[in-house]
């Protein structure tokens, strides 16, 4: 497939993924649905937060190209990460579990990954277990 169909193709996925029920937006085309909510109280982290999540990363198709299932959960500095995860994990709470559909400005643009085509929108299951 060409790179300008495979990007036509990831965006038009991305159009139809919001129109779905349950399906909210966030800011610059980030969408989510939420899979399980938290307390309502938890804590929330801002971009200078360190976060620990367990995430399972996979491209439109269904291949899963990144994982922390099976092991202990990662911790990050939310700023360090992908734009897409900034947008929706600043506004999640410890306990909440989210799939995450990221648009290919707000992941990884036009440049290839491991596993992942330039051009690709992001499918994230992220469940957010704490803050500091």
């Amino acid at each position: 497939m060409a790179k300008e169909e495979y990007v036509r193709r990831n965006r038009e996925w991305l159009e139809a993924k919001a129109r779905e029920e349950g399906v909210k937006a966030l800011d610059k085309g980030v969408l989510y649905k939420v899979i399980k909510s938290g307390n309502g109280s938890g804590a929330n982290p801002d971009r200078g937060s360190v976060v620990t999540a367990h995430y399972v990363g996979k491209t439109i198709n269904g291949r899963t190209f990144d994982s922390s299932r099976g092991g202990v959960a990662p911790a990050f500095r939310l700023r360090e990460l992908i734009p897409g995860w900034v947008i929706a994990m600043t506004r999640m709470r410890v306990g909440d579990k989210w799939e995450v559909y990221i648009p290919a400005e707000q992941g990884y643009g036009r440049l290839s990954q491991p596993g992942i085509p330039g051009g690709s929108t992001l499918v994230f299951e992220i469940e957010l277990l704490g803050v500091s």
